[in-house]
């Protein structure tokens, strides 16, 4: 009587495949996990047992759309961001591990034992950071702005699925909230030059919304807007956190030492070693 092949067997031949077509071969493990809801002891106990026809066809089916230039993570419907499932879609950029990061500077600068704070997330994408803070710090008033209603769209739902009370705004960067002042702003803003598109993956390109991935001005125009606008926003003792591209650390902390010349400004690095975010602290 015939069988199916192994766990093993299957990951190997999936692996392969995807590899032959320049793709990334441990993107089919990562498929299988998702999709068993499985760590990898549960695979790697599993490696020799024969694997279903529903979980082969499935793999086959995900391989088959990753060949095909879908995203990883449209084809689960989701991406992990801080231990947490956040729905993505077409509409929205895919929530990185280096902007959690981001989220990382936020909790370190602002402990658990201190008070409320008003804090708006510009850009928000699929509610990510702005949800992240909420949860992580729930009594913190969070306030996201973004100008694509159907990201808008995405972000509310992520809310509702993770319990996050966040107020969502629809708008051009800090014209919802023009009247309003805050303690922490941070934004992940589109800053990829039009010059760099070609260099930027096609899977990115086909999948993610350009309007949140490229700016002008060399890709610092979002930054030049932010550093003009955000003055009057900001309360006494406020911090802006913004994420930035590798080689714009020392353009962009220009740009908001000019802004808040009275200010902390510096430039942190991620975990590689590479510039990735400002950090301002307001006096």
């Amino acid at each position: 009587m015939a069988t199916n092949p192994t766990y093993q067997e299957v990951l190997h031949w999936a692996s392969s495949f995807l590899e032959e077509h320049q793709l990334d071969g441990r993107a089919s493990e990562r498929l299988l996990l998702e999709r068993l809801n499985w760590n990898k002891t549960d695979l790697i106990l599993a490696f020799k047992t024969e694997i279903s026809t529903e979980t082969k066809t499935q793999l086959e089916k995900d391989i088959d759309a990753l060949i095909n230039g879908e995203a990883l993570q449209h084809i689960l419907g989701y991406e992990w961001f801080y231990d947490r499932q956040f729905k993505v879609t077409k509409d929205t950029l895919i929530p990185r591990p280096e902007t959690e990061e981001i989220i990382e500077k936020f909790l370190t600068m602002n402990a658990p034992e201190k008070g409320r704070l008003a804090v708006l997330d510009i850009g928000t994408g699929s509610g990510a950071i702005a949800i992240t803070v909420k949860k992580e710090r729930p009594q913190d008033c969070v306030t996201a702005v973004d100008i694509s209603k159907k990201a808008l769209l995405v972000a509310k739902e992520n809310a509702t699925l993770l319990e996050a009370e966040v107020l969502f705004l629809e708008g051009d960067l800090t014209e919802p909230v023009a009247k309003k002042q805050f303690d922490v702003v941070i934004s992940n803003p589109p800053y990829i030059s039009e010059e760099e598109k070609p260099l930027v993956d096609e899977v990115v390109l086909t999948n993610e919304p350009h309007l949140a991935l490229f700016a002008k001005e060399n890709g610092l125009a979002i930054y030049q807007r932010l550093a003009k606008e955000l003055p009057s926003l900001m309360k006494p003792k406020g911090q802006i956190i913004v994420e930035i591209g590798f080689k714009q650390g020392k353009a962009v902390a220009a740009l908001f030492q000019e802004a808040f010349p009275a200010s902390h400004v510096t430039i942190e690095k991620d975990l590689t070693g590479h510039d990735r975010m400002i950090f301002v602290q307001l006096p």
